[in-house]
């Protein structure tokens, strides 16, 4: 066959030119085989191995509940609080694994992109499928409790914590293309990570009512608040799970506005996250 023909066939693919996301779907094989080595390998060598999925979310819980809702007196405004603050508590938890998981997905796959060529896309997106996978144990825990604290079943819900769901893994995996792609030249990159991490919790109503922030900060902050788009799947897993507990609870104004906004963040982010990784992929392999 002649070199012409063979470029002009619609099958050829020029080794090491991707689609970007697209190539994930041409290869779910081998997305299928990362993400069995990333759930096999987090446990790796553990004794309580998946305990740990549900010993941290109660660790995290506890630690809260003891210190703003009892001591600080937090649970005062908030009817079924346990439930309220364990709902933010799991959505965070899957953005700052997913997030956590994705920057570091390059490098801890060093040992691969440098022998053969892979889709690089897909080391972040088995990590997304990694942490999800280990978010259902703790997803699973919050609807007993939800169950046991007198949750009744309905579709709204459901379709709520899947759009919560659906927004907070859109976020965390357009940060971790850009910050991930980043962080195999520059490993301050996890430096930001962490600092974005440690104010997720605090910058979305996972502590607190979302009525503390309008009552007291100007406008234009609330506003900027609210269309962060943790804080709106945050307020999604609250409809979801705590909402059915405390239907007379006020919600606040245009929420499904606010989630829209989070939800157009959530997906300008990833498309920034996905040109800034095909910019500098070609130079992997070279620097990891």
């Amino acid at each position: 066959m002649s070199d012409t023909s063979v470029l002009n066939d619609p099958d050829y693919r020029v080794p090491g030119a991707g689609r970007g996301l697209f190539d994930v779907f041409r290869h779910r094989y081998l997305l299928s085989l990362l993400l069995k080595k990333g759930v096999a390998t987090r446990y790796h060598g553990s004794v309580l191995g998946w305990v740990w999925s549900y010993v941290r979310p109660g660790a995290q819980f506890l630690m809260y509940y003891l210190v703003v809702g009892v001591i600080m007196n937090g649970h005062k405004d908030i009817p079924y609080f346990p439930v309220y603050l364990f709902a933010g508590i799991v959505a965070v938890n899957l953005f700052s694994e997913t997030l956590r998981n994705t920057t570091n997905a390059v490098v801890d796959n060093r040992s691969l992109i440098k022998k053969i060529y892979l889709p690089r896309e897909l080391f972040p997106v088995a990590a997304t499928g990694v942490a999800l996978i280990h978010f259902l144990p703790q997803a699973a825990l919050l609807f007993v409790v939800s169950l046991i604290c007198g949750w009744t079943f309905g579709w709204l819900q459901i379709l709520a914590f899947l759009a919560g769901m659906a927004i907070i893994l859109l976020f965390a995996l357009g940060l971790g293309l850009f910050f991930g792609a980043i962080n195999v030249n520059y490993r301050d990159a996890r430096n930001f990570v962490d600092l974005i991490l440690m104010f997720a919790t605090w910058a979305s109503p996972v502590l607190y009512a979302w009525s503390m922030v309008q009552k007291r900060a100007p406008e234009w902050i609330y506003n900027v608040y609210m269309s962060n788009p943790i804080t709106g799947a945050v307020e999604l897993f609250h409809n979801a799970f705590w909402l059915p507990l405390s239907p007379q609870t006020a919600r606040p104004d245009n929420l499904l506005a606010f989630v829209l906004i989070g939800f157009a963040i959530s997906l300008a982010t990833l498309l920034v996250g996905q040109l800034v990784f095909r910019k500098l992929e070609g130079s992997f392999a070279q620097n990891l």
